[in-house]
């Protein structure tokens, strides 16, 4: 049988194709609109993947309006994987169910919702939690992971990591699911080093299980709650699919979203804010038009013209040299750091000299403020909870050679932190 994903997706199907898919030339001006073919059908059969034959004329009406759909957006889907797989898809399951072809092909009615009190209700729907909706023959989901943190440093969901300046609002996040979006400011007057000051995270309304909500924290304020007093989804059935759970008042709230299957961590550590997120691939790439699709940092990661990349800093001595000539006009730091007293106090939390101790040592010597030292501990322990690859865990420079399962000596090339140094100084310039 068929496995089916989520958001409509099917896994696998025979190799059958429609002749009507390929009629028509795609046209330049229409995106594909697969996804919400998808989507259309996922919500008007979800909770029937075992059917009685009671159900089957609904089923089959209901692949037959899938069938129609995708025939419409044909021409724009030409070279789509997802659109070929979901035609693919219909004629097995057309086969499978014995569905005629020809017949009606309007909508089935979503279930009627009984009344009460959403924030006392536990029995969300299935079509609320993402992993109980997959068919148990599916493959398991594929799940991705993206933190922010520091003076900025951006781990991407596919595991690149990168330092950015990115001042002022940038999107973390855009899908058809949910935004967000960061703010970061200056730590220091006169200094390129930023820090995130602000988070603002919309979860959209879906189906029956979440009305929308907006999450917003900022400096000094990490509420435990929507910025409409709630906890939960809303008034819906399945509200309680999504929740925000306090762990330590004030500095670490958890966002579970279990009807796309996502966890946020949001932290306020010091002064300024971490973000982490643990996300299935199919929600990630769940958007309409992925080509036309604005900058989105944790999956393009930051422009090139806003990363930091200590690799190509060659000569310390005349850095050095700068530095020493505009020693007296730089911002003063809460407290000064040598690269010695740097790199021992990073050893403290974060005792593997991988990105994440890089990170730290730069950052306490571009700030001063040891907050920074605790910022990348904490978004380490994210990883730790969130990633799905335990292989990938620690980060290592892209040009350093690794040993299988993504390992590195412990020990750092001289010359790297001679590079890390310098930066730390271009910062403060």
């Amino acid at each position: 049988a068929s496995g089916w994903g989520r958001v409509g997706h099917p896994t696998h199907g025979q190799a059958g194709t429609d002749p009507l898919v390929f009629s028509c030339p795609p046209a330049v001006t229409s995106p594909c609109k697969i996804l919400k073919c998808n989507s259309e059908f996922w919500a008007a059969t979800s909770g029937s993947h075992h059917l009685g034959a009671e159900e089957a004329p609904e089923f089959c009406t209901a692949l037959r309006a899938y069938a129609h759909c995708t025939r419409r957006t044909a021409r724009t889907c030409r070279g789509d994987l997802a659109y070929h797989s979901a035609v693919h898809g219909i004629d097995d399951l057309m086969v499978q169910h014995n569905c005629s072809k020809d017949g009606p092909t309007s909508q089935p009615r979503l279930r009627t919702l009984p009344p009460g009190d959403s924030q006392e209700r536990s029995d969300s729907p299935e079509i609320c939690h993402y992993e109980k909706s997959f068919h148990k023959h599916s493959a398991a989901p594929n799940y991705t992971h993206c933190g922010l943190f520091g003076d900025p440093h951006l781990r991407t969901f596919t595991d690149t990591f990168q330092t950015c300046k990115v001042q002022g609002a940038w999107p973390l996040i855009d899908n058809n699911y949910l935004n967000v979006q960061v703010t970061n400011t200056p730590v220091l007057p006169g200094s390129s080093a930023t820090a995130t000051s602000k988070l603002t995270i919309i979860f959209k309304s879906f189906q029956e299980c979440v009305d929308q909500k907006v999450y917003q924290a900022e400096m000094d304020e990490l509420p435990a709650a929507f910025v409409d007093g709630s906890k939960n989804g809303g008034d819906k059935h399945g509200a309680n699919s999504l929740k925000i759970t306090e762990k330590v008042s004030g500095q670490h709230i958890e966002i579970q979203a279990k009807y796309i299957g996502t966890t946020i961590v949001v932290r306020q550590v010091g002064r300024y804010l971490t973000f982490a997120v643990r996300m299935p691939e199919e929600v990630v790439n769940a958007v309409e038009d992925r080509d036309s699709q604005g900058l989105y940092l944790c999956l393009r990661g930051c422009p090139a013209n806003q990363q930091i990349d200590f690799q190509t800093i060659r000569s310390a001595q005349a850095t050095e040299g700068r530095a020493r000539r505009k020693g007296p006009s730089l911002p003063a730091p809460p407290e000064a750091f040598t690269y010695e007293t740097a790199t021992a106090k990073c050893r403290e939390k974060l005792p593997v000299e991988d990105l994440y101790f890089q990170s730290c040592v730069f950052d306490l010597l571009t700030t001063g403020d040891v907050n920074f030292m605790l910022a990348a501990y904490y978004a380490f322990e994210d990883v730790k909870m969130l990633h799905s690859n335990k292989d990938k865990l620690h980060l290592y420079e892209r040009t350093r050679v690794l040993t299988p399962g993504n390992t590195a000596p412990m020990g750092t090339h001289p010359t790297l932190w001679v590079a890390l140094l310098c930066l730390c100084w271009l910062c403060l310039l």
